[in-house]
């Protein structure tokens, strides 16, 4: 289990990620390749970044190169995720060629005595193999994430968008408690259960970043260094790749196309533009058909300054949860 321990002003200090961190997402979709578990929410993903990968010549440069720096393990070195990918893939590149040498050394050597790290691993404390490095995270991201990333962006602001609504109602407190099965809120402590290790972080006034991730599957990830910046990257609400083949057409005739698109997208929290960009209509056609919905009691609606939030009511996610087997 992890636990963090929150003070009064850390609870002033919770913020969450305004973009994807790219390179969390780099790390987790690697992870992603890794294994078969939850393939499912990923399936396309999966078939079109293989092909992309092959295609640029990558596949060689990700298995012997990049997956054994990032082991779906409990530990890959966390000068790989700095903070400063948050403000981008460049900004999170120059951060890791700007690590100093000793830190790379200390974490290659953990990665060594946790499952192993690959002898040329430690030449990573020279610039140019860092560099190398680098070149190898840009050229995968280019042909992995970045035909996704406007999809994933949509997901991301969807989800700060609900965060917005719940800390406009519920407060801080209420927002940590709703940030997954996985994740509990137990005044004064965030605790995450199950996780590879068990670790107490005391946060001491330094808050905690939350980082909503795509990528990420069924169990958030934490820093290893209870010393760094505290962050906690945690898994955004994954629907089944398949849905929109195999209930699209029962729900297709029971709402109609543009209604059923509109549910799908309320179901990780969407705003009126998302919702049309997802339906493909106007924000007015799409403000139309979320008050048949919201009549209907499958989706609420709730105002935050300019934008609404529309989520789906436990009716609405039975619905889209039970889809043609539903009678």
């Amino acid at each position: 289990m992890l636990r963090f321990h929150f003070t009064p002003e850390d609870l002033t200090k919770v913020r969450v990620a305004t973009e994807p961190h790219a390179l969390w997402e780099i790390a987790v979709s690697l992870h992603r390749l890794q294994t078969r578990e939850g393939r499912w929410a990923y399936a396309p993903w999966f078939h079109t970044a293989c092909a992309s990968l092959r295609g640029a010549g990558l596949e060689r440069t990700v298995k012997t190169f990049l997956l054994p720096l990032f082991p779906r393990a409990s530990y890959f070195p966390d000068f790989l995720t700095p903070p400063e990918g948050t403000q981008g893939l460049d900004a999170g590149l120059e951060a890791v060629l700007a690590t100093p040498s000793e830190r790379v050394m200390s974490e290659v050597d953990m990665l060594t005595r946790g499952i192993g790290a690959p002898a040329w691993a430690r030449r990573l404390t020279d610039l140019d193999m860092r560099e190398r490095l680098v070149d190898a995270l840009r050229a995968y991201h280019r042909a992995a994430i970045a035909p996704h990333e406007e999809n994933i962006q949509e997901r991301l602001h969807a989800e700060r968008a609900r965060h917005a609504h719940t800390l406009f109602h519920a407060g801080t407190e209420g927002m940590l408690a709703g940030l997954g099965p996985t994740i509990r809120w137990r005044a004064p402590v965030l605790e995450i259960d199950p996780y590879p290790d068990h670790r107490d972080v005391h946060l001491g006034g330094r808050g905690l970043l939350l980082i909503p991730s795509h990528f990420c599957w069924n169990a958030p990830i934490a820093l290893a260094d209870s010393g760094l910046p505290p962050v906690l990257l945690y898994p955004l609400h994954h629907l089944p790749a398949v849905t929109p083949h195999a209930d699209s057409p029962p729900l297709n005739l029971l709402l109609g196309p543009t209604r059923a698109a509109i549910l799908r997208a309320s179901a990780t929290g969407s705003t009126t533009t998302e919702a049309a960009r997802r339906a493909g209509v106007t924000p007015t056609t799409a403000s139309h058909h979320t008050a048949v919905l919201r009549d209907a009691g499958l989706i609420t609606s709730h105002r935050h300054a300019n934008t609404v939030l529309h989520t789906l009511t436990p009716l609405g996610a039975a619905l889209l949860r039970t889809g043609p087997r539903g009678r």
